[in-house]
């Protein structure tokens, strides 16, 4: 099983960037996707949620409005696209998967949003 993050970098506030969690090893189109941050000295916190067939998302409130998660069950691959980013959006975001009691992490990948 593997959930493989990347998209993430350096940006200035109110920029974009679009994260992709590759996952492999498992059925994926069955599982429930979402994503996660952790902030520098903080717990990590809920981000954003898909469900297995992509007809229901739901957000964090910090983040509704200008965070948008999808998915591609083709391509076994969820997404984050991050508009208006703001500096409080810098952390590790980490994508997991869950379905009938088995969850799996990704390693994460770096946000840091910063002029």
């Amino acid at each position: 099983v593997q959930l493989v993050e990347s998209g993430g970098g350096l940006v200035p506030p109110g920029g974009s960037l679009r994260l992709s969690c590759a996952a492999s090893g498992f059925t994926f189109r069955n599982y429930v996707m979402s994503w996660h941050r952790q902030a520098p000295g903080k717990e990590r916190e809920f981000v954003a949620y898909i469900t297995s067939d992509g007809s229901s998302t739901n957000y964090a409130d910090s983040v509704k409005g200008r965070f948008t998660i999808s998915r591609d069950n083709a391509k076994n691959t969820v997404y984050l696209q991050m508009n208006t980013l703001k500096p409080e959006d810098t952390g590790v975001y980490s994508c997991r998967s869950a379905w009938s009691g088995n969850v799996y992490w990704g390693q994460g990948t770096q946000v840091t949003v910063s002029s």
